[in-house]
């Protein structure tokens, strides 16, 4: 049996997991990975993160065939080096070769969205696929894409910023600088915008009820409001879907991929989000009557996927 780490490298946590050559995770272990900016720093416990995962279970570097990371920010995977991340500090940042210096093993790195989107080709929802879309509706819209089983990151690393298509132009201010992205829409962030100013204009509305504050709006609240039979939260639910529906409708007409998979806890409304948005995608897609058309799923791994796909990203250098 051959052995690899996969490392989900978050704001808060470095995540590490021992996957073997059948995708489980045998054993996991985190650690803070705040470190005031020092790129090696972070390596350091990169480092430790991985080596407490195989401690775990018993085993040493040697065990380990290689070493994979899912990053925020743009990566040149070839060399192993994070060409930009802005909530990391990252800038041309070597931090494949940090990690070998200290791991002594092939360590691969990606954008952490790109490996989610990869873990769930390998073993999630689209297993079995090979042209795959994901977005993760969160705090923005992050993407994956899958091309004949390999991820797309376009000449430069940057590629798959799929919460960056305006769908509103002129529209609600987005954290990338631009107008009307679908980020400022879609996200649970929009959602929850979204709500606040609904119940700031309907002081009468039973979204109240739901979250007395507004301090205590959440993705959630809209949807529990459309369930007591309010039409300002119905109308907020219609206007969240339909935006999102279109972005995906793009994403489609793009792409056209076998799968298109949403994650996020959004996604817990099941089939309140996902019928609406199929009919959507239908009607407005480009398609042929009678032509395969493409499957709108539920990522299945959760926060396993960065960690599986991170692991296999060997294949990809094969």
């Amino acid at each position: 049996m051959k052995y690899y780490v996969g490392i989900d490298l978050g704001g808060t946590f470095i995540k590490a997991g021992v996957v073997d050559e059948n995708y489980n995770i045998l054993a996991k272990a985190s650690v803070p990975s705040e470190v005031d900016g020092n790129d090696e720093g972070l390596a350091d416990r990169i480092a430790k993160a991985a080596t407490m995962a195989m401690e775990d279970l018993g085993l040493s570097i040697s065990d380990i065939s290689s070493v994979g990371v899912g990053t925020p920010g743009a990566v040149d995977s070839k060399n192993g080096v994070v060409l930009y991340a802005n909530n990391r500090g990252f800038r041309n940042t070597p931090l494949g070769k940090y990690l070998e210096d200290r791991l002594h093993t092939s360590v691969y790195l990606e954008n952490d969205a790109n490996v989610a989107a990869y873990g769930e080709t390998l073993a999630g929802a689209a297993a079995g696929y090979n042209d795959v879309v994901v977005i993760t509706l969160g705090t923005g819209v992050g993407g994956g894409i899958i091309i004949d089983g390999k991820i797309y990151t376009g000449f430069n690393g940057f590629a798959g910023e799929l919460g960056h298509m305006v769908v509103e132009y002129g529209g609600r201010p987005c954290t990338c600088g631009r107008k009307g992205c679908i980020e400022a829409y879609a996200s649970a962030t929009g959602l929850i915008k979204m709500t606040k100013e609904a119940m700031q204009a309907h002081p009468d509305s039973a979204l109240w009820k739901v979250a007395p504050t507004l301090d205590d709006v959440n993705g959630k609240t809209a949807y529990d409001g459309m369930r007591m039979g309010d039409p300002v939260a119905t109308e907020v639910v219609n206007t969240y879907q339909n935006y999102l529906g279109a972005g995906l409708t793009n994403y489609i007409n793009i792409f056209q991929p076998e799968v298109l998979l949403i994650g996020g806890g959004i996604c817990k409304e099941g089939e309140t989000l996902l019928a609406p948005l199929r009919e959507f995608i239908e009607r407005e897609a480009y398609s042929i009557k009678g032509q395969p058309t493409c499957q709108l799923r539920v990522c299945k791994l959760g926060n396993d996927a960065g960690t599986i796909g991170a692991a296999m990203l060997w294949k990809l250098h094969e």
